[in-house]
């Protein structure tokens, strides 16, 4: 099954499109059973959809329609990358330490001697310093403050996101950092990016751990619900989406921010999958600060967010991402949570409720949620998981529930590393989905 996938990466210029009707999905004919296809031209969404993201969109939603259909189906492999932790944090891996940036992008190649399909980053939470910043300030970023200490990951996230879509190194194109390598300016220190052969490397997409709005300071502790204002004042968060509060503009301020820098990757032809707000369907006063709000509410949120970033940013590089916590003990029903077919390209699950040898529900593993997103008609992705989906205890989950996309979580994707999570993955399990011929890697992107 292995075969190689069209070039994806900036150099694809105006011929992206000519692929497109590979992807094609006929409508069922009468008396036909099974799921129906799901949507294959992101244009239905937004009609300014850049070529780049098109394309991508097009290549999921076949191999939704492929495994739909019943017919063997192939799954990206996908790796979460934490670089606050990975630059800050010496108790973060697989060794006491910093690390330089993109430490589990390699992670992953160093296991297996193959890079991922797709990584994901993000642009929060921040790491405990004040407001919003970066660590240089660059043509795109100069509203916010720059030289800032514990902000370098920024442009690090970013710079990474360009080089797995076009290649690192790279020759000089108008772009930041071809090289991969750059001084830091609060530090001095010299920052590497891991090279990834130069070419197209996959597909990159960015979640957004927002500490809440009007946080003084941003990390992490101030994305969760119980350090939120929402934990005192069950107003508040309707305080947020209206406009004139300045609950409101200090939302609209945290999303000028993602803004910024996801216009930059815009500008240089980076398509992303974007994933805000996950895990809203956790019970109230849990999770985070825009989780286990009145359904309407969040609702609300979502559409305010995505009308600022594609209307009035004009932003038509991104695929939404729309992605619960799993549905059991710790999660309730999602569907009062989604936002609509208008808003959402790929639905996915945030799962750490079971494990590969106690699947929840008696069934195949993570066939629970598998199931349970097939009515949205949209590409189905695990998009958070300790575990690599091919191991010792469930060699056939692809079989069972061939998802298009299935991202492991930071440092999980070690076995032995220094804090939690701490061995969910044996070398032979990531060599065993990394080398499955069900799984696409780096190395089949054309």
């Amino acid at each position: 099954m292995r075969g190689r996938i069209g070039l994806l990466g900036a150099a694809a210029g105006a011929a992206v499109l000519a692929p497109l009707a590979v992807w094609a999905w006929p409508d069922q004919e009468d008396g036909e059973t099974g799921p129906r296809p799901v949507p294959t031209d992101l244009r239905d969404r937004d009609p300014k959809a850049t070529p780049e993201a098109r394309r991508v969109y097009a290549m999921l939603a076949n191999l939704e329609n492929t495994a739909r259909r019943g017919w063997p189906s192939r799954t990206v492999i996908g790796q979460h990358v934490e670089l606050h932790n990975e630059r800050y944090n010496a108790q973060y891996g697989d060794y006491r330490g910093t690390k330089q940036p993109g430490y589990y992008y390699r992670k992953a190649r160093d296991i297996t001697g193959r890079l991922p399909g797709f990584v994901e980053l993000d642009l929060g939470p921040g790491y405990g310093q004040p407001g919003w910043a970066v660590g240089r300030s660059r043509s795109y970023s100069g509203d916010w403050p720059g030289c800032r200490r514990h902000w370098g990951y920024v442009e690090d996230a970013v710079d990474l996101a360009a080089g797995v879509w076009a290649g690192l190194p790279r020759a000089a194109d108008g772009s930041y950092r071809p090289s991969g390598t750059h001084r830091e300016c609060a530090t001095g220190a010299e920052v590497s990016l891991p090279h990834n052969g130069g070419a197209s490397a996959g597909l990159v997409g960015f979640s957004f751990h927002q500490p809440y709005p009007g946080s003084p300071v941003k990390g992490f502790p101030q994305t969760l619900h119980r350090n939120s204002p929402a934990a005192q004042d069950p107003r508040w968060f309707a305080r947020v989406l209206s406009r004139g509060t300045s609950e409101h503009r200090a939302l609209l301020r945290d999303l000028a921010y993602l803004a910024d820098h996801l216009g930059y990757l815009a500008d240089q032809g980076v398509p992303v999958l974007l994933r805000p707000y996950h895990e809203m369907n956790a019970a109230p006063g849990r999770g985070f600060w825009w989780s286990g709000q009145d359904p309407a509410a969040f609702r609300k949120l979502w559409h305010v967010t995505y009308d600022y970033l594609v209307h009035r940013r004009g932003l038509h590089n991104l695929i939404f991402v729309w992605a619960p916590n799993a549905w059991n003990s710790s999660g309730r029903e999602p569907g009062p949570y989604y936002p609509g077919g208008r808003y959402v390209d790929i639905v996915g699950v945030d799962d750490y409720s079971d494990t590969p040898a106690e699947p929840f529900g008696g069934g195949a593993w993570t066939g629970v949620w598998y199931r349970g997103l097939e009515k949205y008609r949209r590409p189905r992705i695990v998009s958070e998981s300790f575990h690599v989906p091919l191991n010792a205890a469930q060699p056939k989950t692809l079989v069972r529930t061939p998802w298009v996309l299935w991202t492991v979580w930071g440092q999980a994707l070690s076995y032995d590393n220094v804090s939690e999570p701490r061995k969910k993955n044996t070398t032979d399990d990531v060599k065993r989905t990394y080398h499955s011929s069900r799984v696409i890697t780096a190395q089949d992107f054309a």
